[in-house]
């Protein structure tokens, strides 16, 4: 799918892709409605007044944390308010972490990290299919990221891990 590249709208905030957009990088695309993105929570002031600007109108609130947004050709955005610590260094990293399409996706590392934390099925899943196909690399990033973020939660991740090279074996 070719999604909008919001590069010129919300710059010079530092932005990714997340959700089903961003899992297209790590393993094969599924189909999704709308185009996730996440920005840090101290720049949501500013992101509203760029997108509004840019004649993006606003549909409602995310129970997440967050806002929806629609384009004028109907495509929906939610924007994603990330307050935890570890979200300035992920959208800095996802700067140059660049999909085929040019859109700066999540890390691999800060994906599963995001998804593992609202643990909904859905995210689970993209969890295992993702650290499946991981390579060895990519894992030990994981393995860093969850070990300074989420320590407590290694014993799961490993158990992801697992379940993700079963599935693709």
């Amino acid at each position: 799918m070719q999604w909008p590249d919001l590069s010129a709208v919300l710059s010079p905030i530092p932005w990714a892709v997340v959700g089903a957009a961003a899992t297209r990088l790590y393993m094969p695309e599924r189909a999704t409605q709308d185009l996730d993105v996440a920005i840090a929570v101290t720049d949501v002031e500013a992101a509203h007044q760029n997108l509004r600007l840019a004649g993006l109108q606003l549909v409602g609130k995310l129970s997440i944390g967050g806002s929806t947004w629609r384009l004028s050709d109907g495509t929906l955005v939610d924007i994603i308010e990330g307050s935890e610590e570890w979200w300035p260094r992920a959208l800095a990293a996802a700067q140059t972490n660049r999909d085929s399409q040019g859109l700066p996706v999540l890390p691999l590392a800060y994906l599963v990290l995001m998804k593992f934390q609202a643990s909904r099925a859905r995210d689970l899943g993209d969890i295992t299919q993702m650290l499946g196909l991981a390579d060895e690399n990519g894992l030990d990033e994981v393995r860093r990221i969850f070990a300074e973020y989420a320590l407590k939660e290694q014993a799961d991740l490993e158990s992801l891990i697992l379940l993700g090279k079963m599935e693709m074996e």
